[in-house]
């Protein structure tokens, strides 16, 4: 690994997470629903913004490129953005309004999510990839967050570019079509994406097999599946190593795979080896599922013992 780095571009679906919450003291006379008295609000960076926040939050620069709508959830995510120190490159959008994930969280449980999401236009995504082009240069990493909403359709071109560029890529992937992520350095599924590629496995030789496989066919350094309670595997062309989830109580699951991927990226970054960084990786996805909701972990909790 190259001498460190310090500065990280994310690049993907931008959200605003909201929070409501309040208490549950009766049943609707309506319908068969809980009533809840919303007490307090809350609203965090979420998506690949999420991503950013991690990375901040580790102690690295991030700059974040991304649509938004010209709309108030446009404002507070800009708003979010310079009070967490990320760099902002994102591009306003009057055809569509932000993408926002509404919960309802009554009693410290999840009641509903309420989306609002529109894809992004055409001009604007070309707009997008013209500035990706510009930015690349300035940044030794680049993460793709990608959340199936539509603000990723140039991916092919943006691994293309920033791999010609010499840049480290992480991709977090989605949907049923791996051969855009082609080229990357690192692909981060979580088991039912990875399920949705290579099928259903019936032992872990079977997995193995089948994962080593998609790596090459797709020509990266590192596939890394997160797998929940049975913690996470690395596969490379070298080995093959399995950690274990850490043995804690999961709260809430809700952008476990983001904090994952801003550490794995920060760790190698600093210039610490793939097995290094999936080891704090895993640490760091075990301390954020006992936060409520989208979070992040400080270098603190990752590292009590400096």
């Amino acid at each position: 690994m190259s001498a460190p780095v310090k500065r990280m571009l994310v690049v993907g679906d931008v959200m605003l997470d909201r929070y409501w919450f309040g208490d549950v003291n009766r049943i609707s006379p309506e319908a068969p629903v809980p009533i809840v008295l919303i007490q307090k609000s809350e609203e965090r960076l979420g998506g690949a913004a999420n991503v950013a926040r991690n990375v901040v939050a580790l102690g690295m620069e991030a700059g974040l490129l991304g649509v938004i709508g010209h709309d108030e959830a446009g404002n507070i995510v800009e708003n979010l953005l310079r009070d967490s120190g990320i760099q902002s490159y994102l591009n306003r959008d009057r055809a569509i309004s932000t993408i926002i994930k509404l919960r309802v969280i009554g009693r410290q449980q999840q009641l509903i999510r309420i989306d609002f999401e529109e894809k992004p236009t055409e001009i604007v995504l070309q707009d997008k990839l013209t500035r990706f082009n510009a930015l690349i240069a300035d940044y030794d990493v680049i993460v793709l967050s990608d959340y199936a909403k539509g603000s990723l359709v140039n991916i092919v071109a943006m691994i293309a570019n920033a791999k010609q560029a010499g840049k480290l890529i992480l991709v977090d992937p989605k949907g049923n079509d791996f051969s855009r992520y082609a080229g990357a350095t690192m692909l981060t599924p979580n088991k039912s994406e990875m399920r949705q590629i290579i099928g259903d496995w019936t032992s872990e030789s079977d997995l193995t097999e089948k994962a080593q496989a998609l790596r090459r066919k797709l020509d990266l350094q590192a596939l890394l599946l997160t797998r929940s309670e049975e913690g996470m595997t690395l596969y490379t062309a070298s080995e093959v190593l399995h950690v274990p989830a850490m043995a804690r109580e999961v709260f809430d699951v809700s952008g476990a795979g983001d904090t994952v991927i801003a550490t794995m990226a920060t760790m190698l970054a600093e210039g610490k080896s793939m097995r290094e960084a999936v080891l704090i990786a895993n640490r760091a996805g075990g301390i954020v599922v006992g936060k409520l909701g989208t979070a992040t972990v400080s270098r603190d909790e990752l590292f009590p013992e400096m």
